[in-house]
């Protein structure tokens, strides 16, 4: 189910699934009592405590939305209050990014009064040259994030990201660290490049990186099958009924 788990602060978890968790995502044309069930299953395994991740309608912008508890999270409310964004942080909520090939990236910051503060960002082609990092990194320090660390998920490396000449240009004319060259000597994007060289100029710690999508056939990605589900960046508080996952998977 996790590609990848481990506690990051103390009582906070940091999590990316695998296709052993399924597809997450609503809008890939799956059934979305499955998707659904498959959401429960994973909140379940994250010792959620009946809280849900709130997930949110990803369109390759840079918009940020802050989110506070209390809202409904289930079946068709969900889908009424998943913001339109491409990043979102919070003080209180589990939250989840969802991608296929695109960078999913999580924040984690030390808070006021101790808190933590965390977010999630969707970081494809638009968004890294459009700024969506940076632009997280700066509302979790509108929140009072300090000592922010960075855990990279698994994304298509620049290895196996081919783009036009053109395209490989103006992206990285905006993030020049994306700028590579494939395997196969054509042009290409290194996103996860762009994106740590993004958090560096920040002063963000990356903790961790994850491996490419394209090469590791547990995960799902866009480039190797067209119809693909969307596996998922996970951040989370444990639940305060003691309630609590294990180690690294």
């Amino acid at each position: 189910m996790f590609s990848w788990r481990a506690e990051v602060r103390p009582g906070v978890w940091v999590a990316f699934t695998d296709v052993g968790a399924g597809n997450l995502a609503l809008h890939v044309g799956d059934d979305p009592a499955e998707v659904r069930r498959r959401r429960a299953e994973l909140e379940a395994a994250a010792g959620l405590g009946g809280r849900s991740f709130r997930y949110m309608n990803q369109v390759h912008g840079a918009d940020v939305a802050t989110i506070s508890g209390g809202a409904a999270t289930a079946d068709a409310a969900e889908a009424a209050v998943a913001p339109t964004a491409d990043a979102m942080v919070t003080l209180t909520e589990p939250l989840a990014v969802m991608v296929a090939d695109c960078v999913p990236v999580v924040l984690v910051g030390d808070g006021p009064a101790g808190a933590p503060v965390l977010g999630v960002v969707h970081a494809g082609r638009p968004g890294v040259a459009a700024g969506v990092v940076p632009a997280a990194v700066s509302r979790l320090r509108e929140l009072g994030a300090e000592n922010i660390g960075a855990w990279v998920g698994p994304s298509v490396c620049g290895g196996c990201y081919e783009v036009p000449d053109g395209l490989r240009a103006d992206v990285a004319a905006a993030v020049p660290a994306t700028w590579c060259t494939t395997s196969t000597g054509t042009p290409g994007l290194d996103l996860p490049a762009g994106v740590r060289s993004q958090l560096e100029a920040e002063g963000v710690s990356v903790e961790y990186s994850g491996g490419c999508t394209l090469e590791d056939d547990t995960l799902f990605s866009y480039r190797r099958n067209g119809q693909t589900g969307r596996f998922a960046g996970l951040v989370w508080m444990h639940a305060t009924d003691g309630t609590r996952g294990h180690g690294h998977d």
